[in-house]
């Protein structure tokens, strides 16, 4: 179908479209030979991006190295501008001497760049990785490190991936379970894994392939597994994220010694209550023990800590069923949301909150826009965002942070036209960001703009990012109240507002 290799994005989009033909077609036997072969297919796609993602790598740190010696140029001749931004751009494009989890250095020549540069280098890397592949920007460092990885040191196992016999989740298993080995080592665990067992690596699960891995690491380097235990209990840490049906995990990552006995702890908790008399079953006992303790509330059900709800006046004051929001959750039934505001019974496992939580409920800020049902613009003498306009902010931007395709929760608000630059602290020149996007995008090459200039209400707010590579990505606010049309002609959709309260 394809005459010689395909090299160019435009020819790899021909690969898109014959892919697009497959339907299927044929009889049942057909299918399954057509899912395994596609199958094949996305391994051998994987690989494909890990060897783009290398010659990016390289190419990004053939340039720092020009840079750097542009900048001893510059030193030499006393120009103190030039120099400075050679430093700046050799920063942009350095992922070298180890920048890269231990995976050794392409630039040569000697040149240790300080750790803090080395992680900058690999941000700017990752982030373009990214964003390309329409993924977290921690999703591309981890596509970064195994990429280089695999082509440089685990050449049998990235071999399996070309084959189609491993697919990337388990090219990635088995380098994880290589962490704390040098090059040399790594090299020879590669060997007796993949390079051993050939195509037969494939008929491995992931549980089997880690333990084999494991296994290899240990009898090379048996300090290794070690070094990995002490790694990982400094890693120990507690995350959110969200369910459905207005739940979320909280997840507690733990020494193996602690999570048994806060298990057991709990576990012995809800046998008591329920031996006497306790109808709530054993799960829902250990829940919500679990809040009792970390929070001190003498119920679980009693919420201490702010939470932000975002709703229509109807929503909240006449039962309409528009969602409300939760800023870094999303939707939750406008029913619920009520009930959380108001305390009403419900059925088990609904809100039901006591006298004390429930006189703790503000209407902390009223912003309406009849056109297009958005928080309107709010503007600060101050160079920070704090205040109203901070959650005015978090509340627009819907808690998550506005890099595409990264679902982190925000940490930072930030100007979109640097405030040294003469950026406003405004709703407009603001945006909501993690920490790592953040970071990322001061560094040099990296440029945001907003494309909604003051009082434009044709659509939600619109920030477009460049990278240093002149590709540019459009990031826009959600919707504020998905699922809601509002009808111009009537006069009480003319009146539309939109709350944002602070249910304590």
């Amino acid at each position: 179908m394809f005459d010689g290799a395909l090299r160019s994005a435009e020819e790899l989009g021909s690969l898109v479209d014959a892919l697009r033909a497959v339907d299927g077609s044929g009889d049942d036997a057909e299918r399954v030979d057509q899912l395994a072969a596609l199958e094949r297919v996305k391994a051998a796609v994987a690989a494909a991006q890990a060897r783009v993602t290398v010659a990016f790598v390289e190419s990004q740190a053939e340039v720092a190295q020009q840079w750097r010696e542009r900048a001893r140029e510059c030193s030499a001749a006393g120009d103190f501008e030039g120099w400075r931004r050679a430093r700046q751009e050799a920063r942009r494009a350095s992922a070298t001497d180890g920048a890269v989890d231990g995976v050794g250095g392409v630039a040569g020549s000697g040149d240790r760049v300080r750790r803090g540069v080395r992680r900058d280098a690999l941000r700017s890397v990752a982030g373009q990785v990214a964003l390309a592949r329409r993924e977290s920007p921690a999703r591309g460092s981890h596509h970064v490190r195994l990429a280089l990885r695999l082509l440089r040191q685990m050449p049998q196992t990235f071999a399996a991936l070309e084959r189609g016999d491993l697919s990337e989740w388990r090219a990635a298993i088995v380098a994880r379970e290589t962490e704390g080995l040098d090059e040399d080592q790594r090299r020879s665990v590669d060997a007796e894994v993949a390079g051993r067992l050939g195509d037969e690596i494939g008929s491995l699960g992931d549980r089997e392939l880690a333990r084999r891995v494991r296994a290899a690491a240990y009898r090379v380097e048996p300090a290794s597994i070690l070094a990995r235990s002490a790694r990982a209990q400094a890693d120990r840490r507690v995350t959110i994220r969200p369910a459905p049906n207005t739940m979320a995990y909280v997840t507690a990552l733990l020494p193996v010694a602690q999570a048994v006995a806060t298990h057991a702890a709990l576990t012995a908790a809800a046998d008591s209550a329920r031996a006497v008399g306790d109808e709530r079953t054993k799960g829902q006992v250990m829940a919500d023990e679990l809040v009792v303790r970390a929070t001190g509330q003498k119920r679980a059900e009693d919420v201490a800590v702010e939470v932000q709800l975002v709703m229509t006046d109807r929503a909240l004051f006449w039962g309409d069923d528009v969602p409300a929001q939760l800023p870094g959750y999303g939707a939750v039934p406008a029913a619920w949301a009520r009930r959380l505001l108001g305390g009403e019974a419900g059925p088990a496992g609904s809100v039901s909150r006591s006298d004390e939580a429930r006189a703790r409920a503000w209407l902390r800020r009223l912003y309406a826009d009849p056109t297009a049902a958005e928080l309107v613009a709010m503007d600060s003498s101050r160079r920070t965002f704090d205040g109203g306009l901070r959650r005015f902010v978090v509340a627009r931007d819907g808690g998550v942070c506005r890099t595409p395709w990264c679902d982190a929760p925000i940490r930072h608000l930030d100007h979109v036209e640097d405030h040294a630059s003469g950026g406003r602290t405004s709703a407009g020149n603001g945006q909501g960001l993690c920490v790592r996007c953040n970071h990322t995008k001061q560094l040099p090459g990296w440029r945001a703009v907003e494309h909604q200039g003051p009082g434009e209400r044709a659509g939600p707010h619109r920030v477009v990012t460049t990278t240093p590579t002149g590709h540019a990505y459009a990031s826009l606010a959600p919707p504020l109240v998905p699922g809601h049309v509002l009808d111009l002609s009537s006069p009480l959709e003319r009146s539309l507002k939109v709350l944002l309260i602070d249910a304590a």
